[in-house]
């Protein structure tokens, strides 16, 4: 199989995780706040967004800007879970221990509901 270049991961990923979600373009314009032509140049490659573009449509979309350029592979990534870490410089190790004991455990949880 042949490996995309850069320039190529952006609008082919865009457009997947678009359609994973059931979107169609206008849908993902309005929910990022933008044009639904800018999300049409997108997908196609004829157009680049800028960051801020970039950061509404992962937004709308519940993933890492980092997984729509490619730089990860994970395709269940979210932004949610950039969340739940952008505080963890601030706690204590005995607070870490419990947060991660307490994510671990709801994890867990969530499996059995599923099984």
């Amino acid at each position: 199989m042949k490996k995309k270049r850069p320039t190529e991961i952006f609008p082919s990923r865009l457009r997947s995780t678009r359609e994973k979600r059931a979107l169609n373009q206008s849908e993902l314009a309005r929910r990022a706040g933008l044009q639904a032509s800018a999300v049409s140049q997108f997908e196609t490659g004829t157009r680049k967004p800028s960051f801020d573009n970039l950061r509404r449509l992962a937004d709308a979309l519940d993933v890492t800007t980092d997984y729509l350029i490619g730089r990860v592979d994970d395709n269940q990534a979210s932004a949610g879970q950039d969340q739940l870490y952008r505080n963890i410089d601030n706690l204590t190790a005995e607070d870490r221990e419990f947060a991660e004991s307490f994510i671990k455990l709801l994890a867990k949880k969530s499996q059995n509901r599923r099984q």
